[in-house]
């Protein structure tokens, strides 16, 4: 059972980045430097102080996290059943609190839920097949971009991701508008929550999820196509390879979804009408 916090967390609780000595060696050299390397922490998801969730991540931007996990996980449909969102300490760890409208609190009490999940889990603690290959409606038209703007906004991502840039260990994503560029990035050390972040940071700003597409910093595995189709974002443009439970899932959900993407090329895999000239 969780122990109601007393305090907030702290400044050195929420760091994101870690001060190491360690031994570097290149061509028989050996040198003592500082190096930094990304934190992650285990972070729970409470809705209404029941335990639903633990998952490690970068502890920083989680009342996103909660939002966003709990939006494209469809522990809600819309962003109006979140009512309340807080970040706590919780024992040695971190939770955030959530206060969702009562019948979607049923939900969580069906599916029982309370597992601990590896670093940026998709699929954490779902307990049969059908909850996991969850099939969300088709998203509506969307947007439609030409081929150069995605590939001048991936050469710009690299400078937006300072965590990144510090410890080499973290994904971003980042949303995009047609012909204003990036409009907000969230880092983490695994690729799912820096998706769900940048969800639950644009559903607290009341942003039109239709308006924009994705760029994720890695491969476009068949929850992460999940997430943006449960949200309604028509377009996901990863810089890794998709899978193809990935693929049939974006094919179902009127979904364009791009991989490989690079600042000079890139493969579409699924309605590249959305692209153009």
């Amino acid at each position: 059972m969780s122990v109601r916090p007393e305090a907030p967390p702290s400044s050195s609780e929420l760091s994101t980045v870690r001060e190491v000595s360690v031994q570097r060696e290149q061509v028989g050299a050996v040198e003592l430097v500082t190096d930094y390397v990304a934190e992650e922490r285990p972070v729970a998801l409470h809705y209404y102080r029941l335990p639903y969730v633990v998952m490690l991540a970068s502890p920083a931007d989680l009342e996103d996290l909660g939002v966003g996990f709990t939006l494209s996980e469809g522990i809600v449909d819309a962003a109006d059943e979140i009512r309340g969102v807080e970040l706590v300490r919780d024992g040695e760890g971190l939770a955030v609190h959530l206060t969702i409208t009562g019948e979607r609190l049923s939900r969580i009490l069906q599916r029982q839920r309370n597992l601990t999940g590896r670093t940026g889990c998709g699929l954490c603690g779902v307990e049969s097949v059908e909850e996991a290959i969850r099939h969300p409606a088709p998203v509506r038209e969307g947007v439609r971009v030409s081929s150069a703007e995605i590939h001048v906004e991936l050469a710009r991502l690299h400078a937006q991701q300072p965590l990144n840039l510090q410890t080499g260990s973290v994904h971003a994503a980042a949303w995009v508008l047609p012909g204003k560029g990036i409009q907000l990035v969230r880092e983490d050390v695994g690729r799912h929550n820096a998706l769900d972040k940048v969800i639950g940071a644009l559903v607290r700003s009341g942003t039109d999820l239709s308006a924009g597409y994705l760029i994720i910093t890695s491969r476009a595995s068949y929850e992460m196509v999940q997430k943006a189709a449960t949200v309604g974002i028509s377009l996901v443009v990863a810089v890794s390879a998709p899978t193809a439970l990935a693929i049939d899932l974006a094919v179902k959900t009127n979904v364009t979804l791009i991989g490989f993407a690079r600042a000079d090329r890139h493969v579409v895999y699924a309605h590249p009408q959305r692209l153009r000239d």
